[in-house]
C-alpha cells in the first residue's frame, strides 16, 4: 500500500463537545465534526432532547441550538444504543436540576460501571431515586452545589462529566486525580472561552468555580489520536510507506517511542507521520492512562508483535476482557497465550490466513481489518458497526491506498 491518509476529527472529544453544549442557551458550532456512529447517535438524542441541529457533512461542520430543549428525560431507546450517552447527564442536571435517564448501553468492552458518575452527582447535592427502567436525578432546591471529588481510579470520561457539571453548580468544585488526555483541555478550553471558570486542565487536579450561565462558541475536534496510531501501526504491519496528515503527533504520548524501540522507522513531522518498511523486534507493552500508552491501540499493537521477531508481554491494565480477540488472531495463525485476563505472551512473526471473524468491540474491530490485510487469502469480518462507530468511511479510505477491501451485504 502507499499514500497518504488523513486523520479525521477525534471521537472522544466530538462527543464530549456535544454534551457541553447543553450547558449553554446559545448556539454551539463545530468544525472538523467527525460522523461516525457514536456521534450520529448522540446527535439522536439531543435532537429528540429539542436541540436545533444543522448538519453540514461536506463540510464536516455540526451547528447546534439547545435554546429549545423541551424536556430533561433522555430517550431510553437511543440511550440503550451508546454507552458515552452517560456524560451528557452531568450537563442536563447542571443546567435543569433534574433528570430521568435509562441505563445506557454499548458494545461488549464498554460495559462499565455507572457507580461512578452517580456517587459524583451525589457529592455536588442530587438525590438519586431508582426503578427497573432506569433512575432519576434531582439537585436539591433545583442547583447543584460545588463538591469535592477525587477520583480512585483515573477515568477520561469520569472527569470530563464532572468537570462539565461543575460549571454551572454553585461554588468551587475540585477534582483530584483526574485524567490529564488533549481531549479534557480542548474541552476546557472551549468552556473558558465560553464563560466558565476552570484551572488545571490537564494536570492531575482541576478547580472549577461555578458560574450563573455560560455563552454557545466555535468548537474545532482536534485529530483523533487512536486513529492517528491506528494508521501507524497499519503503515507498519504491512509494511508500507504511508503519510498520516492532519495529526498531532505528540498527543500520542508513549505510543511512538514505544513503536520506534520495536524497531519502527518513521518520521514525524509537527502534523504528519510518514511509516517506512521496518523489520520489527518484540518489544512488550503495559497499557496505562495518559500519556501511557493507550488502552485503545493495544489490539493493533498486539497484532503488530505478531509480525515482530521474539516474544513480548501485552499487559491491559485499564479494561477486563480486552484481550479476549486474540483467540481470533490464533484462528488466523498467530501464536498468542493468554495468562490470565489481563495478560498475554505474543510469539513472532507467525504467517496469518485468512477466515470469518466477529468484530467484538471497536478497538478490536479495526485490528481485524488490519489482521485481514496481511492474511493470506480472503478474510470476512462480522458485526462490522462496532468498526462504524469510530472509523468514518474506513473501506473508502483505505482502498485509496490501495488495500482490496470492501462493504458487503450478505443474501
Amino acid at each position: 500500500m502507499k499514500g497518504e491518509i488523513e486523520v479525521n476529527g477525534a471521537k472522544n472529544s466530538a462527543l464530549k463537545i456535544l454534551s457541553a453544549l447543553v450547558l449553554s442557551k446559545e448556539k454551539c458550532r463545530i468544525t472538523n465534526f467527525p460522523f461516525i456512529e457514536d456521534t450520529r447517535r448522540m446527535l439522536e438524542i439531543l435532537e429528540d432532547l429539542g436541540v436545533r441541529i444543522f448538519i453540514d457533512e461536506k463540510n464536516k461542520t455540526v451547528e447546534a441550538d439547545p435554546s429549545s430543549i423541551s424536556k430533561t428525560e433522555l430517550n431510553e431507546t437511543l440511550v440503550k444504543k451508546l454507552r458515552s450517552s452517560m456524560v451528557i447527564s452531568g450537563p442536563i442536571l447542571s443546567r435543569f436540576g433534574k433528570l430521568r435517564m435509562p441505563y445506557p448501553g454499548g458494545c461488549v468492552i464498554g460495559k462499565r460501571p455507572i457507580d461512578m458518575f452517580l456517587d459524583g452527582y451525589q457529592k455536588f447535592g442530587a438525590e438519586i431515586a431508582w426503578d427497573e427502567q432506569g433512575f432519576t436525578l434531582t439537585a436539591k432546591e433545583g442547583k447543584l452545589t460545588g463538591a469535592h471529588i477525587f477520583f480512585p481510579k483515573v477515568t477520561v470520561t469520569g472527569t470530563e462529566t464532572m468537570m462539565m457539571t461543575a460549571v454551572l453548580a454553585e461554588g468551587k468544585t475540585v477534582l483530584e486525580n483526574a485524567a490529564m488526555e488533549p481531549e479534557i483541555v480542548e474541552l476546557a478550553n472551549y468552556l473558558m472561552r465560553c464563560g466558565a471558570k476552570i484551572k488545571g486542565a490537564g494536570t492531575s487536579t482541576i478547580e472549577i468555580e461555578g458560574v450563573d450561565e455560560i455563552s454557545g462558541g466555535e468548537f474545532y475536534v482536534i485529530p483523533d489520536r487512536i486513529e492517528t496510531g491506528t494508521f501507524v501501526m497499519m503503515g507498519l504491519v504491512t509494511g508500507s510507506e504511508i503519510k498520516i496528515t492532519n495529526c498531532i503527533p505528540k498527543h500520542l504520548g508513549a505510543v511512538l517511542p514505544i513503536l520506534e524501540k520495536s524497531g519502527a522507522k518513521l518520521e514525524v513531522g509537527e502534523d504528519y507521520i510518514i511509516t517506512k518498511e521496518s523489520k520489527l523486534v518484540a518489544n512488550s507493552v503495559t497499557t496505562h492512562e495518559y500519556p501511557g500508552f493507550a488502552t485503545d491501540l493495544q489490539s493493533p499493537y498486539t497484532l503488530l508483535m505478531t509480525q515482530a521477531e521474539g516474544l513480548s508481554i501485552i499487559h491491559e491494565t485499564i479494561f477486563e476482557g480486552r484481550l479476549f480477540f486474540t483467540d481470533q488472531l490464533n484462528t488466523m495463525g498467530a501464536n498468542i497465550i493468554m495468562c490470565d485476563p489481563h495478560r498475554v505472551v505474543v510469539s513472532g512473526p507467525t504467517k496469518l490466513y485468512g477466515k470469518r471473524l466477529t468484530s467484538p468491540d471497536l478497538r478490536a474491530g479495526i485490528t481485524m481489518i488490519l489482521a485481514g490485510m496481511i492474511a493470506e487469502g480472503k478474510t470476512v469480518i462480522d458485526n462490522i458497526y462496532q468498526i462504524d462507530r469510530g472509523y468514518e468511511h474506513i473501506e473508502k479510505r483505505l482502498q485509496a491506498l490501495g488495500a482490496d477491501i470492501k462493504r458487503v451485504k450478505e443474501k
